[in-house]
């Protein structure tokens, strides 16, 4: 069987590798048009920042083989043309044609085609895109010239065009690295894949860290000479040495597309469970194909590393006849941000709505261990829920302590389609040093049911800072102690602490509306069942408490 790939970093390797190991025989080909071969790319803002001392290491095995041509050869017996491209397909002949870098070219004739294209940085025609010391973070050589930048150059004002994942992890690299940072993103939050009640504290926090960001402001183009000096934006210029472009990436499609191959709708290649295109003989992986969302059930690019050694294997198993399937994905990331983790799977809940689903959701801030222990730190878990099935759709969370497991948990719950119930009396291990007794994800879940089961009513932040600035007729109480108002009060708010509210309930009006608060809204939620217990009728719990208030106190 002769096995040609097209693309050699991530999803192309891991299929060749897994090829290898199960059919020794297979002539395998791999073709990369560039130089570096199976690297690590999302390690590349810990190689710009010091974290990883050489680019050798992104490229090199557990045991520090570096994963060049002569390694494929040797230990996969896989031959690498790297530095050679391929231009086009003839599906009848089963044939690629392909051309290295000084202009040989070849015709290799193929039994299954592997396409591990990729995807390329998103450059629009802004002016000035050309000048000298704008990025991409796209490739080793990208990495390169961002550190040259700021080590030989001693560039300072450094500006990223983009706030996604590539734009917030660089801004910790470069402020690491002694630069001013300016992020700049078109939309109204940086990291529009989660909600805003949530990346509203993410900002803040970035610019407790000295980063400066950009919201709702659209980059014109570019100024200097030779080398960027100025970044024009709708609003203002901004000086800068250096600028890194993280608008996103798109699939590299375009070689399937001129071999007539199905492309989806967010122009990556359309593939079955088995990583088919609609040639049943030639497969695609990694970020140059479209996926199905598991929970919306529709099309959706979300090129991530771990989904493409993933589609590796599924399509190396089905290509050596074993009958592996890729299911639809949930989009799960995370992110180091300083000393942040911010994390989310499945849908938000603004997609939620936007895909039709009647939903109840939760704010649960706490610490990642019970308080007693020194290791604790906060994190914040939001859950998205089905308002009809109570099953879970989505999560997200940040904070200082671990977030990843609580997300990683509920990755698991969505795709085994648990309710909050089970989810919510699920076996997790429990140890002080840990977790608390009843971990954060169990928390959030419990808070879900009692909205469900109509045990408390819920209001957000956002809805009571509005009521607040209408100057609506209502009652705002804090059940903290008086210690707690010493750090921090809403303007406005009345306080009764929890252990004197039963005996304080006749300084409060029946006829008003009532919405209960503390530092977590644990206490918020035992006021609001003391007041309905004693005929209170309009009571609300202000979901999340003070950790969720994002204004001025």
């Amino acid at each position: 069987m002769k096995v040609v790939i097209i693309g050699g970093v991530a999803a192309g390797p891991k299929v060749a590798s897994k090829i290898r190991r199960l059919d020794a025989n297979a002539e395998i080909t791999v073709i990369e048009k560039g130089v570096f071969l199976s690297y690590a790319g999302c390690g590349l803002p810990y190689y710009i920042s010091g974290v990883v001392d050489s680019q050798e290491e992104l490229m090199e095995t557990p045991v520090g083989t570096v994963r060049d041509t002569a390694f494929f050869k040797n230990v996969k017996n896989v031959n690498v043309l790297n530095k050679t491209e391929a231009t086009a397909i003839d599906r009848e002949a089963k044939t690629v044609d392909v051309v290295d870098s000084k202009g040989k070219k070849e015709t290799l004739q193929y039994d299954k085609l592997v396409f591990a294209t990729g995807a390329a940085p998103v450059k629009p025609p802004f002016p000035g895109i050309n000048l000298n010391h704008i990025y991409t973070l796209h490739g080793v050589e990208d990495a390169e010239g961002i550190k040259t930048s700021v080590k030989d150059r001693k560039a300072k004002d450094t500006v990223i065009v983009g706030g996604g994942l590539i734009g917030v992890e660089m801004a910790e690299a470069l402020s690491e690295m002694g630069c001013r940072v300016t992020i700049v993103e078109l939309l109204p939050q940086i990291l529009s894949m989660m909600d805003a009640d949530m990346i509203v504290h993410v900002e803040k926090y970035l610019e407790s860290k000295g980063i400066r960001i950009l919201t709702k402001t659209k980059v014109l183009g570019f100024e200097g000479k030779d080398q960027v000096e100025q970044v024009n934006t709708d609003k203002q210029s901004i000086p800068a040495d250096l600028v890194i472009l993280g608008i996103g990436v798109k699939p590299n499609s375009q070689l399937a597309e001129s071999a007539k191959l199905e492309i989806g709708e967010s122009s990556g290649i359309k593939v079955n469970k088995y990583m088919q295109t609609s040639d049943p003989d030639i497969y695609a992986l990694g970020d140059a194909v479209e996926s199905i969302h598991q929970v919306s059930a529709k099309p959706c690019y979300v090129p991530l590393g771990s989904i493409a050694n993933k589609h590796g294997r599924v399509a190396a198993n089905h290509i050596c006849g074993i009958n592996d399937e890729f299911p639809p994905i949930l989009g799960s990331f995370i992110c180091k941000i300083f000393d942040y983790s911010v994390a989310a799977t499945g849908l938000s809940e603004k997609s939620a709505l936007e895909n039709g689903f009647d939903i109840v959701t939760c704010h649960a801030p706490a610490p990642d261990k019970p308080h007693f222990m020194p290791t604790m730190k906060p994190i914040l878990i939001k859950l998205i829920v089905d308002r009809k099935t109570r099953k879970i759709i989505g999560a997200q969370g940040f904070g200082l302590g671990d977030v990843d497991k609580r997300i990683n948990t509920a990755a698991m719950a969505i795709t085994a389609e648990m309710t909050v119930d089970k989810l919510a009396n699920a076996d997790l291990l429990y140890a002080p040093p840990f977790s608390p007794a009843m971990d954060n994800i169990i928390t959030a879940c419990n808070i879900v049911r009692n909205k469900l089961d109509g045990l408390v009513e819920g209001i957000s932040v956002e809805e009571t800072k509005k009521k607040m600035d209408a100057n609506e007729d209502i009652i705002i109480l804090d059940v903290r102690s008086p210690k707690e108002l010493e750090t921090m009060k809403i303007k406005g708010s009345i306080n009764i602490p929890l252990g004197k509210l039963r005996n304080s309930l006749d300084k409060l009006d029946k006829n008003k509306e009532i919405i209960t608060f503390c530092k977590i809204s644990l206490r918020g939620y035992e006021a609001y069942r003391i007041l309905k217990a004693n005929g209170f009728k309009k009571i609300r719990v202000m979901d999340g408490g003070l950790l969720m208030w994002p204004y001025e106190k």
